[in-house]
C-alpha cells in the first residue's frame, strides 16, 4: 500500500543513530575500565606499603606482594582496554558512519532522500491507478446502497394497501433503475481492478529494486556492527590474552613456592637459636684500650650530661669496634702487601669464592655488609672462630657478614 515503505526509509536514519549509540555504549564501558584500573593501582600501592611495614616475613610475604604486583599488571591491561574502546574502536565506528551517511545542507541524509524518492517513483503509477480503483469502488458501493434503499421502499409500498398501483409501479421502476446503475458501476469497478492487477508485477519489480538497495546498505551496516562487536569481544575476553594468563600463572607460581619450612628456618636463624651468638671470650689487656670508650658508653654519658643540664662535648670520643674486634685484621689498612716486579708495593690478591645469601641481612656497623636473600657476593676469606667472613658485593664494597647466612654457589 502507498506509504508502507516509510518504515524502510526510517531504517536508514536509524542506522546513523545506532552508530552513535554504539559509540556511546562502549565509551561508557571505557570509563568503567579506567575507574577499575585506577582502583586496582591504588589498592596495590596502599597494600604494598602496609605489607612491607607489617609483621609478615619470608616467602609468604613475597607471595602476598605477588597479588599487588599482579594488580599493577592487571591495571595496565584494563587501561589498555579502556584506550582501545575509547579511542580506536570509537574512531573506527565514527569513520564508518561518516562514510556511510552523508548529511545534506537542507537537513537529513542523502541516503534517506534517495530511498524516499526511489520508493515514491516506483509506486507513483500504481498508486494513481489504485486511487482510481478506490474512487470507482466508492461509487459502486453507493449505487448498491441506493438500490437496497429502493428495494426496501418497494417492499413497504407493496405491503401498504393505501398505495395505488401507479405509486407501486413508480417504486418498482426506481428499483430497476438503481439496479442497472449498480451493475454499471460494478462493471467499471471490475475493469479498474483488472487494469490495476496488470500493473502489479511491474510495481512489485520496481519497488523491490529500491527495497533491495536499502537492504544492501543495511547489510553493510549489520556486518560492520558484527565485525566491531567480535573485535571488542576478542579484546575484552581476557582469558585469551597472553599477558592476562601469564599474570595469573606467575601469581600462582609465586604462591606455590611459599614455604613454611623455609620461613621458619629463616626466623630460627635470624631471631632464634640459629642466630649468630657473639659469646664473651678472653681478651688480653692492651694499654690502648684505656684511651677509648665504647660508643654506647659515650652515648650514655652524653645523655646523662644532657639530663643533668650540661653542655655536650665539642668533639666526640673515638670508639673502638666492639663485639667483633677481630675484624680489624681484615681492614684495608692492615691488608698484606707484596712487592711487584716493578718494585711497587701492592695489596695481596685473594681469590674469591662466589656465594649466595640465604637470608636478608642488614649491617649493624660500618664494616658490615648488607644484602637480601638471593643476592650473590664473593667470599674473600675463611670463617673465623666467631662465625664471621669477609666478603665483597657486586658494587665492590667489602666488609663482614655472618658466615651461616650464605652458601657456596653450586654446593
Amino acid at each position: 500500500m502507498p506509504g508502507n515503505y516509510k518504515r524502510t526509509v526510517k531504517r536508514v536514519d536509524d542506522g546513523h543513530r545506532l552508530c552513535t549509540e554504539l559509540v556511546g555504549c562502549f565509551q561508557e564501558r571505557a570509563k568503567i575500565e579506567k575507574s577499575y584500573s585506577l582502583q586496582l593501582a591504588d589498592w596495590a600501592r596502599r597494600w604494598r606499603g602496609i605489607v612491607e611495614k607489617g609483621a609478615q616475613y619470608g616467602t609468604l610475604e613475597k607471595a602476598w606482594h605477588a597479588f599487588m604486583n599482579a594488580a599493577d599488571r592487571l591495571s595496565e591491561i584494563h587501561m589498555q582496554l579502556r584506550d582501545h574502546l575509547a579511542v580506536e574502536d570509537s574512531e573506527r565506528i565514527l569513520r564508518w558512519q561518516k562514510e556511510a551517511f552523508h548529511k545534506q545542507i537542507i537537513g537529513g541524509f542523502r541516503e534517506t532522500k534517495q530511498a524516499e524518492e526511489g520508493f515514491h517513483k516506483a509506486q507513483k503509477a500504481w498508486a494513481r491507478k489504485l486511487k482510481d480503483v478506490e474512487s470507482i469502488k466508492k461509487r459502486y458501493h453507493q449505487a448498491r446502497k441506493a438500490e437496497q434503499a429502493a428495494v426496501d421502499r418497494e417492499t413497504i409500498a407493496k405491503a401498504d394497501t393505501t398505495k395505488c398501483p401507479d405509486e407501486v409501479h413508480k417504486v418498482q421502476v426506481r428499483v430497476e433503475k438503481c439496479n442497472m446503475e449498480a451493475e454499471k458501476e460494478k462493471e467499471r469497478y471490475e475493469k479498474a481492478l483488472e487494469e490495476l492487477n496488470r500493473c502489479n508485477p511491474r510495481y512489485m519489480e520496481d519497488m523491490e529494486q529500491v527495497f533491495e538497495s536499502t537492504q544492501d546498505a543495511e547489510k553493510k551496516r549489520l556486518r560492520f556492527f558484527k565485525e566491531v562487536l567480535l573485535d571488542i569481544h576478542k579484546l575484552m575476553d581476557l582469558s585469551s590474552s597472553d599477558s592476562f594468563n601469564s599474570l595469573f600463572r606467575d601469581l600462582s607460581q609465586t604462591i606455590a613456592v611459599a614455604s613454611d619450612a623455609e620461613d621458619l628456618r629463616w626466623w630460627r636463624n635470624t631471631n632464634g637459636p640459629g642466630m649468630y651468638m657473639n659469646w664473651p671470650h678472653f681478651e688480653e689487656w692492651s694499654p690502648e684500650d684505656t684511651h677509648f670508650i665504647s660508643q654506647r658508653e659515650m652515648d650514655s654519658q652524653v645523655e646523662d650530661s644532657f639530663s643533668a643540664g650540661e653542655d655536650a662535648p665539642e668533639t666526640p670520643l673515638q670508639s673502638p669496634r666492639h663485639g667483633k674486634d677481630y675484624a680489624s685484621d681484615w681492614s684495608d689498612e692492615s691488608s698484606k702487601k707484596y712487592i711487584a716486579a716493578n718494585g711497587v708495593e701492592e695489596e695481596e690478591k685473594i681469590a674469591g669464592v662466589p656465594v649466595k645469601a640465604l637470608y636478608d641481612y642488614e649491617g649493624q656497623e660500618e664494616d658490615e655488609l648488607s644484602f637480601k636473600a638471593g643476592d650473590q657476593l664473593m667470599k674473600l676469606g675463611e670463617e673465623d672462630e666467631q662465625g664471621w667472613c669477609k666478603g665483597q658485593l657486586d658494587d665492590g664494597q667489602t666488609g663482614l657478614y655472618p658466615a651461616n647466612y650464605v652458601e657456596v654457589i653450586g654446593s
